[in-house]
This record gives structure tokens, C-alpha cells and sequence, in this order.
């Protein structure tokens, strides 16, 4: 299984049109920064996106993603030809 950075329902988006979860759901929430590239999702349904901005609310900091294309397989087939 992978690891999730944060979770998400990939297939929740709000008025922006981007995938949306709450800030307080990261493992790490440090990580989750504007222009990072994360795992999101759930171990089972994972997905590459970028963490477009942090919006704070009432209920909590909104974090907006932006599902990346390609597989996390994918990925890590890239990162293992580029020695990452």
C-alpha cells in the first residue's frame, strides 16, 4: 500500500473546481505547503497532486489539490530512472 500524505476524496471538489480535504487530516501537516507535491487520496485510491492553496475557515484550513495525471506506479518508475 502507499502512503498517504493526506487523505482526500479525490473526487470531491468544492467551487473551484479543485479537490478539497481539511489541513488538520495530514500526517504531517508542515508538508502541505503551496506548490508541494503530495500523495492524496486514500492507501487504496492514491493519486499525485499538488497543493494549489491553504484557505482558512471557520470549521478549519481548507487545503485545495490539483490531481496530477499518471499513476503513482508511474511515478515511481520515474523517480527510479532518475536515481530519486
Amino acid at each position: 500500500m502507499t502512503h498517504v500524505d493526506i487523505p482526500a476524496d479525490l473526487n470531491s471538489e468544492d467551487e473551484t473546481g479543485l479537490v478539497w480535504t481539511f489541513l488538520d487530516e495530514a500526517d504531517d501537516p508542515s508538508i502541505i505547503t503551496p506548490g508541494e507535491v503530495v500523495v492524496a487520496g486514500s492507501p487504496l485510491t492514491p493519486a499525485v497532486c499538488e497543493v494549489v492553496d491553504l484557505v482558512d475557515k471557520p470549521a478549519g484550513t481548507i487545503v485545495h489539490l490539483r490531481v496530477l495525471p499518471g499513476t503513482i506506479e508511474q511515478y515511481r518508475r520515474l523517480l527510479s530512472r532518475v536515481g530519486g
